[in-house]
């Protein structure tokens, strides 16, 4: 499997008034195409700002990170959206939808003002939403559906662009044990299926008993990297081949 994403070296500081607070300490890592990878921690580790730094949101105070061959590190901040954009679809545990939006909607909004054709457009996010199960909740709004729902939608959405990865912050943390279990079988089978690349940050047991390799972390520093035996799956266009098996 390719490597897609590299740290060197990674440190992050942040400063509250007159004390400076560091959040990673010197993290080393690579991360392959088709990974199911949990960054684990207690809160405050740095697993949030680890999954920031990898998806462009936010830049290292020394190191490098490298995406797909491209140092990214000293991207100006301005044109770091445009590879988050190209690169990452992001999952939160807040869902982050928009409210006055439907569902096909929230979906389609990532690719809604891109050069896609109408039809590839209307086609991927109708196959989207019928493989997370809400084809015929396609026309309601976040607030008419439930917090599982709601979760399925963002994972659509964090889909449509075809992106390099998935990056998903706490994303069963709003959810009840039941419902989380199921939002993460759906995440966990789309990677196996369909190779689609998911990195989490958790504190979640369920995320990390079913992840293939666990990254944790502790104090901002990588206190052990293990890897499960590998589950070999495909790593070619993962979204289209997710489509294509919806169809």
């Amino acid at each position: 499997m390719d490597t897609v994403i590299t740290l060197r070296g990674v440190e992050r500081e942040y400063r509250m008034g007159r004390t400076k607070m560091t959040a990673l300490r010197g993290v080393t890592a690579e991360f392959r195409r088709g990974e199911f990878t949990a960054i684990a921690g207690p809160s405050g580790s740095g697993k949030t700002t680890l999954l920031n730094l990898i998806g462009c949101i936010d830049k290292p105070d020394r190191g490098r990170v490298v995406v797909c061959g491209q140092d990214v590190t000293d991207t100006p901040l301005h044109r770091l959206a445009a590879l988050r954009n190209r690169y990452f679809g992001f999952v939160f545990q807040s869902f982050n939808l928009i409210p006055d939006l439907s569902a096909y909607e929230n979906v389609e909004f990532p690719v809604l003002l891109g050069d896609l054709p109408a039809s590839e457009r209307r086609a991927r996010v109708e196959g989207l939403l019928e493989r997370v199960g809400l084809k015929d909740h396609r026309r309601h709004r976040p607030h008419e559906l439930s917090g599982g729902q709601r979760q399925r939608v963002a994972i659509a959405r964090a889909l449509v662009a075809q992106p390099l990865a998935v990056l998903a912050d706490e994303p069963t943390a709003n959810l009840d044990s039941r419902t989380g279990a199921e939002v993460l079988d759906l995440m966990h089978e789309l990677n196996e299926s369909a190779g689609v690349t998911f990195l989490f940050s958790t504190h979640d047991q369920q995320i990390v008993r079913k992840a293939r390799r666990v990254l944790a972390l502790h104090d901002g520093e990588v206190r052990e990297d293990h890897s499960r035996a590998a589950v070999q799956v495909e790593t070619t266009s993962a979204p289209a081949a997710l489509l294509e098996r919806s169809a």
